[in-house]
């Protein structure tokens, strides 16, 4: 097959594409610039798609002796994973930009210019596996559950998982990934690995939203509708946050208060006890199946609202308006704006993002 690599200028997606070589096929490096800041810089594991990075996968790609190319991605990224990502915090959800980047620039924007130029897949260094069913390709977790980013991924259709490429996917771990590199004598084996969100590599997510946003001053109240408190911009909260909330009137059991829902509207934050962080229902109208849809409008499955949580047993139900998700067990602190996954087993069914949640425990009257 024609290969194109996405090389982040990291150890799995340059492992990745020594394992494609390896195999027979016909591979070309390439590593998206997301940034047009020249002077972009990576702090240790902050960051990504820096300068150091592109070096760090032109280097890779020498030692494989592939050709190797840097793609201007940085306007649709801003587009499409940026704007969203601060459209969604103003709209009070906690968007998820891992999942839009993958759906957006790796599946979409690269895979559709990778066909194009007559390539038959995108290779990536993303812990999962493909199998192929009978009812065609299907998106399973990897074999190391520490690493597996199946999660991340359940956002891929159909057709996009029938143009992909995870060769890390069987991989029994990361530590195997390191030593393969350093064997094949790859710069980046002990390359950290990059962790926050790329775009704010100094991890300041509150005071970067400031800065786009701007701060306006409401109210924190209470589920019932009293003021507690006051903030300097509703778009500095999530769901489940303890930290950094002024009350000026405690609880009457003394208790903490988390962050309930945020309402961007009134530009109003509401809080209330942790047992209230329950969620008995979650739903959505934006879906995808990665593969084939279920065969019925309503199914058992796993749940995983989050890349790193355990998945939870609960029944779907899929209408015209969206998918309702009952869980089991309630969720924990569920934030509209986050994606659910959805499993059967091993394999992804699909994903929707969030739209309404429904506690588990009611307001007090």
């Amino acid at each position: 097959m024609r290969i194109l690599a996405a090389m982040s200028g990291g150890v799995d997606s340059a492992v990745a594409a020594a394992r494609a070589v390896e195999a027979g096929h016909d591979v070309v490096g390439v590593h998206l610039a997301l940034s047009r800041a020249g002077g972009t810089l990576r702090t240790g594991s902050r960051g990504c798609c820096t300068i150091e990075d592109a070096l760090d996968a032109r280097r890779a790609a020498d030692l494989l002796s592939i050709p190797f190319y840097v793609w201007d991605f940085s306007e649709r990224f801003r587009e499409d994973v940026i704007a969203d990502f601060v459209s969604e915090y103003q709209a009070g959800r906690t968007p998820n930009p891992c999942m839009r980047c993958n759906e957006k620039i790796k599946f979409a924007a690269l895979l559709e210019r990778a066909l194009e130029l007559g390539f038959d897949a995108v290779c990536t260094g993303h812990y999962a596996t493909l199998v192929d069913g009978p009812a065609g390709r299907e998106l399973h977790r990897a074999s190391d559950e520490a690493k597996d980013q199946s999660y991340v991924l359940g956002v891929l259709t159909s057709e996009q998982l029938a143009h992909t490429y995870f060769p890390l996917g069987s991989t029994p771990s990361k530590a195997v990934v390191r030593a393969e590199a350093a064997a094949r004598g790859l710069t980046v084996a002990q390359k950290p690995d990059s962790h926050d969100i790329c775009f704010i590599p100094d991890g300041d997510t509150r005071g970067w939203l400031a800065e786009k946003v701007g701060a306006q001053q409401g109210e924190i109240v209470d589920r019932t509708g009293v003021v507690v408190g006051s903030h300097e911009g509703a778009h500095a909260y999530t769901v489940g946050q303890r930290r950094g909330l002024s009350l000026g009137i405690p609880a009457p059991d003394g208790k903490p208060r988390f962050v309930l829902e945020v309402r961007p509207v009134s530009n109003t934050v509401v809080v209330g006890p942790k047992e209230a962080l329950a969620t008995a229902e979650i739903a959505g109208e934006r879906f995808t199946w990665a593969g084939r849809a279920p065969e019925a409008d309503a199914f058992a499955c796993h749940v995983q609202i989050r890349a790193h949580a355990e998945p939870v047993p609960a029944a779907a139900v899929w209408t015209d308006a969206g998918l309702t998700v009952t869980p089991e067990t309630p969720f924990d602190g569920v934030a509209p704006g986050q994606t659910a996954v959805l499993y059967d087993g091993t394999r992804v069914i699909g994903q929707f993002t969030i739209d309404r949640t429904v506690s588990a425990v009611p307001v007090a009257v």
